[in-house]
């Protein structure tokens, strides 16, 4: 048997005692230089960093992503060639609770992945469903600000919940997934993850096409009723996080099948509705899903503080092959992401373990709180130099962009012949949901609009769901009176 290690101070020497702070005397006062006491309570006081003000509340998993098709046509990326595994991360989240808050609350999930690949790290912050509330950034503030607490009760508020979405008519198709069976998976193995943004992806000739990403639960759709979630959040508020670390440590590994739908560039200009709208889906008739390959999740974080809860996701990672889009809501996260990341952890964050690429960094970023790696002192702090520091090369990254017409405006984007906010929400209510689902569906949505307070919210709520569905509209209403 291996003798037990010693405790040690954080600077690494031997301590005294674990149990007993030094005193004058065993009844006297705790001297303040009983430098590992102070130190102990001070690291105490600080081991929490502030929780994210979205996705707060979440946990993951780490697994690979292997490439079993070959889309190279479509993409250079180095993880999406033929046969390529890359390591992954996992993070899965409700989107509006706090840290404490039950794991079955009615939310969208987030479904944030960071992929270590061989170019850098490519992360890929989306959500379980493919579409999302808005599509300007500029309201994002104020949407989360609706769905969180009241500044004077600190309560949760249905009327400032359905005052902003009734206000916003964009908001139509993912309040009627939220509503849905989707808006309450059973567990995060049992539901599908998306980009849910437009991406762009290169392929080695400089051709550029539009991508969507979709992973697909390989475990079966399943879900809890409202009856099912408010019980589960009593009886285990933790619920999901507990599933999903419990079935990798029985080995009972859970897995996602990857595909993607491809646009050719050209298509976006005269396409039928912007398909930068990220309240909007590109119907699979008009673009299929390519398979891509499988995302396996199998090992477990050894410590959730320094792997789940510091990991930073942001859409600004990319890596050669893969690029951003004119969508607004993706343009306003990549500033976003980093940003908040800096605040919550620090600068240097990238630098954390389970932030680190794989890949060798050549940065000229330098000092900052807790910097803790750094270049050889010979190499120079500035670019451009002479004396052989690191210089930008273009060809390695590809010709990525797109056109646009160059004026400055504060406008919704150029419009397209079918573009409308309910269409394909009415869609996914008639079309996709059968008959059961629709009956959970007005449950779900009466249940809800029943804690509205004033009648003329309560009519703006009717005259909503009526611009989806008109019968579904009828149903909420009569179903709100009973």
């Amino acid at each position: 048997m291996s003798p037990t290690p010693h405790t040690t101070s954080n600077s690494g020497a031997p301590v005294e005692s674990d149990a007993h702070s030094l005193t004058v005397g065993p009844n006297g006062p705790i001297v303040l230089h009983d430098h590992y006491l102070v130190e102990k309570l001070a690291q105490f006081n600080r081991e929490r960093v502030p929780e994210r003000v979205v996705h707060a509340k979440g946990g993951g998993a780490f697994g690979v992503l292997e490439v079993t098709e070959d889309v190279s046509q479509f993409t250079r990326a180095a993880l999406f060639q033929p046969g390529a595994r890359t390591e992954a991360l996992a993070r899965f989240s409700t989107v509006a609770g706090e840290q404490g808050s039950p794991d079955t609350w009615r939310d969208p999930r987030g479904f944030a992945l960071k992929f270590y690949t061989t170019e850098g790290n490519y992360d890929l912050v989306g959500n379980n469903t493919p579409v999302f509330f808005l599509r300007d950034t500029i309201k994002f503030p104020d949407f989360i600000r609706s769905q969180k607490r009241l500044p004077g009760s600190n309560l949760r508020d249905n009327d400032m919940q359905w005052d902003f979405w009734t206000l916003s008519p964009e908001s139509a198709h993912q309040v009627t997934w939220l509503m849905g069976d989707r808006g309450l998976p059973r567990t995060w193995r049992n539901m599908d993850g998306f980009g849910s943004h437009t991406y762009q992806w290169i392929n080695a000739a400089g051709e550029r096409f539009w991508v969507k990403y979709h992973f697909r639960t390989d475990q079966g759709h399943e879900f809890l009723t409202q009856a099912d979630a408010d019980r589960m959040a009593g009886e285990d508020a933790d619920h999901h996080i507990r599933d999903l670390y419990e079935a990798i440590n029985r080995g009972e590994h859970p897995s996602w099948t990857v595909h993607v739908q491809v646009m050719p560039y050209a298509d976006a200009a005269d396409y039928r509705f912007n398909p930068f709208d990220l309240t909007k889906v590109w119907p699979k008739g008009d673009y299929p899903l390519i398979k891509v390959g499988t995302l396996r999740l199998d090992r477990n974080p050894e410590n959730y503080f320094a792997q789940i809860e510091q990991a930073a996701f942001e859409p600004s990672s990319f890596v050669p092959g893969i690029a951003a889009s004119p969508d607004k809501m993706l343009l306003g996260r990549i500033f976003s992401y980093a940003d908040a990341h800096r605040y919550r952890i620090g600068t240097n964050y990238a630098q954390l373990p389970v932030n680190a690429p794989k890949a060798e960094v050549n940065s000229y970023s330098k000092d900052g709180s807790m910097r803790y790696s750094w270049a050889s002192p010979e190499r120079p702090v500035y670019a451009p130099n002479s004396h052989g520091g690191p210089a930008a090369d273009p060809s390695l990254v590809g010709d990525a962009g797109w056109e646009s017409d160059g004026e400055l405006v504060r406008a919704a984007a150029t419009p397209h012949a079918e573009d409308d906010d309910f269409g394909q929400a009415g869609t996914l209510v008639r079309e996709v949901l059968d008959d059961a689902a629709r009956d959970r569906l007005v449950g779900n949505i009466a249940g809800h609009v029943s804690k509205v307070t004033t009648d003329e919210l309560r009519q703006r709520v009717y005259a909503y769901w009526c611009s989806v569905d008109e019968t579904l509209g009828k149903r909420v209403e009569e179903a709100v009176g009973r």
